[in-house]
């Protein structure tokens, strides 16, 4: 018998073939249910499970749970005690159909604990629910396992400083290790999301303004999270491709704000990281966004969810919500009068899984009993969750060793990739009469002066990984007894200590802020060079989730009086360098002009003052590049490189150009290009050529150049922006040596939506130009001919 009033016809399909066999001899004699079989195929798996489930348990596997008491009052809901125990007998009720997700099972769990409670859950699951179904569970990964003890990267935007596709995927690979040895399944990244106003607060969490690059680093990152595929072991975990779609530049650059943008630029550049996440990366798991695109709410958006996701680019995975995204229809977008219509119609939309934990989603039992949902939907959204857990492999392994957590957790081997991590990605933005890298003996009393110098400054998304090192630490640490190191804070950016999650937010006081400027002088007189660590902090910058949670800014220009602070610095006549460390870019004008070296770094994770100190001291030649454009002012917003034609005229008194260009980054080495050409030099439109470049260190230093290729087509039938990047390769050279970068351009980098929003690649000449950053380039030209 079938539990359950109707199963879709495809899911009748897929059972017919072994439903036959129930009223054999050999079917009546086995003792172990098809679902429970390793060896068949995961189709029949799930279809087998599928028929066995009642609606309760079925759609118990689209809830999760969060057992977090600042959102949730009931204590009956609570299988948790107070400390994180678990607690059986609430278990009883609370899971007795089973559970889709429990989210965030790290908090307040070291690598033990959390091992030890996910699989105290698991037993309590497979011994005391009917079919056994075991439990995914899911946590923050942004740079790291966003856990206690877990090995803390530099922040995503850093990660893509690096433009290092294979470094990032092996970071990934080693947050899936401690993830999934702590009993995780699914890691909520990596954000996809195109940051195209700083303003907004979680620019810090893109890998940047480009859609080639975000896709490149991106693909990167969910190779690392699942490893080779379809099956992901036990030493991987699913990745979340996030926010689907267009989160990136929100309306007056205000979190949740709304997307509105043409079909064309949504296609054209938003959709592109996730089709790439979809097709290249086989990304098991998408959230959708809380914004609306054109009045629709993405998580209402069935075009987008169903049309495009699914039936464009043949997603087969789980569209889950952002946390309370469903009973946001109601409560923020107002399309939708009460909850059990947001679940309706989100589940109509393609969200198969309501996180953090049920609201509205429960409502579809009544509603299907009632006739107002199809079953089928069901089927097929539970289908597609029971699929990932045969994919992850829980059904035969849904247990972790506490000792192995324990020993992964934090490892020196993630260690040492979290320094190097940290080293590639710091930019070297000016370097004026060579000031770095700093000769030890000819600087032994050194001033390291700024609200960022003494603390680690980790980012949004982060634990407390147990270790860190700050920009002092870092420098104390390489000159050791060989030089004195002063320091005095300088200002402070907020008068509150930076607590990403603390709602509270006090900005410098300018009075206080002066006091300590005068102390700062007074210490950077003593000394032979001066530090400066600037920026934001996390308080700063950040996911703004609420009203009274505030992270966006209608400014760039620094917080807390830091110009003056560099000003008065400066007066004192000492060589001074910038270091910076923040979660956006900021217009640091007065910096730029008058600083002679400065440093880019974001947040470099828990090894980040050690990196600091490598670059600063010449240790480690810096050669990372910005992967986002640095505006002069937020009057030249929107300002991502790949500009139409049109766009960009001067602006009366100032110039359109920014500060520092995307893809800019110096070194301690120098470059030169020579012989750019493309072979062939003529293709039809859906031929290859090969772009080469000889790359050639002229310096006596060994450094890293990352090799960008940007194209352009002189006429086209629709505008084209005036570059787009189309590749990109990071070398190292020894001094003298040469290189030959070879990048393949065909249909995927020369195509477009034409009128018709067809992609083409319509005949033209196109411009192929190849350089250090998206400025200083060397060009070519390439013939597309209508063969």
């Amino acid at each position: 018998m079938l539990h359950g009033t109707r199963i879709s016809a495809y899911l009748r399909m897929v059972l017919l073939p072994f439903a036959i066999c129930v009223s054999c001899p050999l079917a009546h004699a086995q003792e172990v249910p098809p679902y429970r079989d390793p060896k068949l195929p995961v189709e029949q798996r799930v279809a087998d499970l599928l028929s066995r489930m009642t609606l309760e348990e079925k759609l118990a596997q689209m809830e999760g749970a969060w057992e977090n008491r600042q959102f949730l009052n009931q204590q009956q809901l609570f299988f948790v005690d107070q400390k994180g125990a678990f607690l059986p007998e609430n278990a009883a009720i609370v899971l007795k159909n089973g559970l889709g997700e429990i989210s965030r099972p790290s908090e307040q769990r070291g690598p033990r604990a959390m091992a030890e409670f996910t699989n105290t859950v698991q037993k309590w699951v497979k011994e005391n629910t009917r079919l056994g179904i075991p439990i995914v569970f899911h946590d923050e990964c942004l740079h790291g396992h966003v856990a206690p003890g877990g090995t803390s990267y530099p922040m995503a935007i850093a990660l893509s400083s690096t433009w290092d596709p294979a470094l990032v995927g092996e970071v990934f690979t080693a947050t899936a290790a401690e993830v999934r040895a702590r009993g995780a399944q699914h890691c909520l990244a990596p954000v996809l999301d195109l940051a195209r106003d700083p303003r907004w607060g979680r620019t810090e969490e893109t890998y940047g303004e480009d859609p080639y690059l975000v896709s490149r680093i991106g693909v990167a990152a969910i190779q690392g999270f699942q490893g080779a595929g379809p099956f992901i072991d036990n030493a991987h975990v699913m990745a979340t491709a996030k926010h689907f779609a267009v989160h990136g530049q929100p309306e007056g650059g205000t979190n949740v704000a709304p997307g509105n943008y043409s079909e064309r630029v949504i296609r054209e550049y938003f959709l592109k990281p996730f089709q790439a996440a979809v097709k290249d990366g086989r990304v098991q798991t998408v959230m959708a966004s809380y914004n609306e695109i054109d009045g629709i709410p993405s998580h209402s958006n069935k075009h987008l969810l169903e049309d495009i996701l699914r039936g464009e680019w043949g997603f087969q995975g789980v569209v889950v919500s952002d946390y309370f995204g469903i009973t946001e229809l109601r409560t923020i977008h107002h399309i939708i009068g009460s909850n059990e219509a947001a679940g309706k119609l989100a589940l109509e939309s393609g969200v198969e899984m309501e996180l953090p934990f049920p609201a509205a989603y429960p409502s579809l039992l009544e509603q299907v009993k009632q006739g107002k949902v199809s079953e089928a939907l069901i089927d097929h959204a539970v289908a597609r969750i029971l699929r990932a857990k045969f994919l992850t492999g829980l059904f035969e392994n849904p247990y972790v060793d506490p000792d192995y957590a324990e020993k992964i957790t934090n490892s020196p081997a993630h260690q040492q990739l979290a320094l190097r991590a940290a080293h590639e990605a710091i930019i070297l933005l000016k370097n004026q009469d060579n000031l770095l890298p700093l000769v030890k003996s000819k600087y032994k009393r050194i001033a390291v002066i700024g609200p960022n110098a003494a603390d680690v400054h980790l980012g949004g998304y982060s634990d407390k990984p147990g270790r860190g090192v700050s920009v002092l630490q870092g420098i104390k640490d390489k000159v050791g007894s060989g030089a004195t190191v002063f320091y005095s804070e300088g200002c402070k950016i907020t008068e509150t200590f930076p607590v990403w999650e603390e709602d509270k937010v006090v900005l410098g006081d300018p009075a206080l802020n002066a006091k300590r400027i005068e102390e700062a002088v007074k210490v950077a007189q003593k000394a032979d060079v001066v530090i400066l660590a600037l920026g934001g902090n996390e308080q700063t910058s950040r996911e703004a989730w609420a009203v009274d949670h505030q992270g966006d800014r209608d400014s760039l220009d620094l917080l807390g009086n830091q110009d003056d602070l560099v000003k008065a610095i400066l007066a004192t006549a000492k060589p001074t360098i910038v270091f910076l460390q923040h979660g956006r870019p900021n217009s640091i004008n007065f910096i730029a002009e008058h600083v002679p070296a400065i440093l880019e770094g974001w947040y470099l994770g828990q090894e980040g003052g050690t990196a600091v100190a490598d670059v600063l001291f010449g240790d480690y030649n810096p050669g990372g590049k910005l992967p986002i454009t640095v505006p002069r002012s937020v009057g030249q917003l929107p300002d991502y490189y790949y500009q139409k034609p049109s766009a960009k005229r001067e602006y009366l008194g100032t110039t359109p150009q920014p500060l520092f260009p995307f893809g800019w980054g110096l070194s301690y080495s120098t470059f030169k290009y020579a012989n750019v050409r493309a072979l062939p030099q003529s293709i039809g439109p859906q031929g290859q050529t090969k772009v080469s470049v000889n790359v050639t260190n002229t310096s006596a230093v060994r450094g890293e150049e990352v090799v960008q290729l940007y194209v352009r087509q002189e006429i086209s039938s629709v505008t084209r922006p005036v570059k787009e990047l189309r590749g990109f390769r990071r070398i190292a050279l020894n001094p003298g040596e040469t290189k030959t970068v070879e990048l393949t351009l065909g249909f995927d980098e020369l195509s477009f939506l034409n009128r018709e929003m067809q992609r083409v690649v319509e005949p033209g000449v196109f411009s192929i130009m190849v350089g250090g950053n998206s400025v200083d380039l060397m060009e070519t030209k390439l013939n597309v001919i209508d063969k």
